[in-house]
């Protein structure tokens, strides 16, 4: 019998993993937005000494594992698992990162989702009882994602403003037993992809908000928590257009939480002064801003309760150019600052 899982789609722990450190890298242009003092790495130059974006994002995977393990004092040699994924094709970043780190290493795919999917993975392996530190890291690149989904950066093609602008960055973050000082994950819900039809790749945040309302309702509906209890409940990626339609879905659910629910793509940049239209996306947009901002917050205990819902568009080139709709997907891990006696 499956002791540890509650309703549907979440998992409760019995022994919460903790978070024992985090590691944030960011571009120069999320290095100017609003979320700039919580970054442990702000890039001068996006290309961060290398010859391509590609092999840049990768350095960025690999320096914010290397300075998550120094943060937690280990060696990379204590970490049992590498859990990452980007958005480029085979996994491009990671693999190449984790070819270079030397760990197990599971590649990971949720699109925008894979920071709350590879932080659910890490903790199950260690409340499990099979690994003492896992590694759980997320990236994204604004010009190797540009060059993948849409178009060279050297035709300067007008973006329409329901468009996001893809977050330059990496967060890694290290799992470690009960035992260690929190934060601690103390639920995971697995989301379902979800697909209402939509079929514009530049207005993802309203392809997305349906996964995020249906994973935040199955949260609240598996554990019988209230949204009250948290000081924040934070989507991935949806942006300003998606940010609102997940509102107005969830108060026609019944679940009214517009007072807490709040975006990570719309935190990290200041969407009129830095030009982003409705804010920022990718893989590395939930990262940094959780191990970034949230995560110091929590360790200041100035968040006690936090659900953090990394959010995934599941499209392609090949699926948009084949005419496909964009399926969706969100994944939901709840985080405490400290558990109760």
């Amino acid at each position: 019998m499956a002791r540890k899982k509650i309703g549907k789609q979440t998992i409760e722990f019995i022994d919460p993993p903790s978070i024992i450190s985090t590691t944030s890298i960011v571009g120069p242009k999320e290095g100017q937005g609003p979320l700039s003092q919580y970054f442990d790495i702000i890039l001068e130059d996006d290309l961060y000494g290398e010859d391509s974006w590609e092999k840049a994002e990768s350095k960025m995977v690999k320096e914010a594992v290397k300075l998550a393990a120094m943060q937690g004092r280990l060696h990379l040699e204590d970490i049992d698992y590498l859990f990452a994924g980007d958005l480029l094709n085979q996994l491009m970043s990671s693999s190449f990162a984790a070819r270079d780190l030397g760990m197990p290493y599971f590649g990971l795919f949720g699109a925008c989702s894979t920071m709350a999917e590879s932080l659910s993975l890490a903790a199950i392996m260690i409340e499990g009882g099979f690994a003492d530190y896992v590694v759980a890291t997320t990236s994204s690149h604004f010009s190797s994602a540009e060059r993948q989904f849409r178009f060279p950066l050297e035709l300067g093609n007008q973006r329409p403003l329901t468009s996001q602008w893809t977050v330059t960055g990496a967060g890694a973050a290290i799992l470690a037993p009960m035992r260690n000082k929190g934060p601690y994950i103390t639920h995971v819900t697995t989301g379902k992809v979800i697909d209402y039809g939509i079929t514009d790749p530049n207005n993802m945040g309203a392809a997305m908000a349906p996964a995020a309302v249906d994973t935040i309702k199955a949260y609240f509906e598996d554990t019988g928590r209230s949204p009250d209890e948290f000081d924040l409940i934070i989507t991935g990626d949806l942006g300003k257009i998606g940010n609102e339609i997940a509102i107005d879905l969830l108060k026609q659910g019944g679940l009214p939480i517009n007072k807490t629910l709040r975006d990570c793509g719309v935190e990290i940049f200041d969407h009129v002064r830095q030009d982003t239209h409705a804010g920022g996306s990718g893989c590395g947009c939930s990262a940094v801003v959780f191990c970034g901002y949230l995560y110091k917050l929590l360790k200041e205990n100035i968040f006690r309760k936090v659900l953090l819902v990394s959010t995934g568009a599941l499209l392609s080139p090949t699926s948009i150019q084949q005419g496909e709709s964009i399926p969706s997907i969100a994944h939901a891990v709840a985080i405490e600052g400290k558990l109760k006696d």
